[in-house]
């Protein structure tokens, strides 16, 4: 779970899909919930809840200068072109997604089901690959 960036309940971040990520959530699959996010959900997340790493501190993202600071050698200069690649996971998504401290959310509005909290989302619980229904989640989580 620290490979991915997870140490504490209700952290969020993006991963890059490939084999070897794929067996990774695979195993730690009856733990966390993960799914494809919208352009939309990605822009919500970096706007209110996107925190930059600048000289290994933790700084709000309140302006396009944190982010140059952050990655701007590799040619992303302001907010837009931070969320336009993370969401197309383009040709520099590492360096911008490790510029990225890992989204702290709160609980859902309306919580979880005590019963379904570790069952898997296709049992009807909440662990596990949700697919696009990601988006309902993290929308209540902002």
């Amino acid at each position: 779970m620290q490979l991915f960036r997870l140490r504490q309940i209700h952290n969020a971040t993006f991963v890059k899909l490939n084999e070897s990520t794929i067996r990774m959530l695979r195993l730690i699959e009856p733990y966390v919930t993960y799914g494809y996010p919208t352009r939309s959900t990605v822009e919500k997340l970096i706007y209110k809840r996107g925190f930059g790493k600048v000289n290994k501190q933790r700084i709000p993202i309140a302006d396009n200068s944190v982010i140059e600071d952050g990655v701007g050698a590799v040619g992303v200069k302001c907010c837009a072109d931070l969320i336009h690649e993370i969401y197309t996971v383009g040709p520099h998504f590492k360096e911008a997604n490790n510029f990225l401290w890992p989204f702290k959310l709160t609980s859902p509005r309306g919580g979880f089901s005590n019963k379904t909290k570790l069952v898997h989302f296709l049992e009807g619980g909440e662990a596990g690959n949700r697919g696009e229904e990601i988006n309902k989640l993290v929308k209540r989580m902002i």
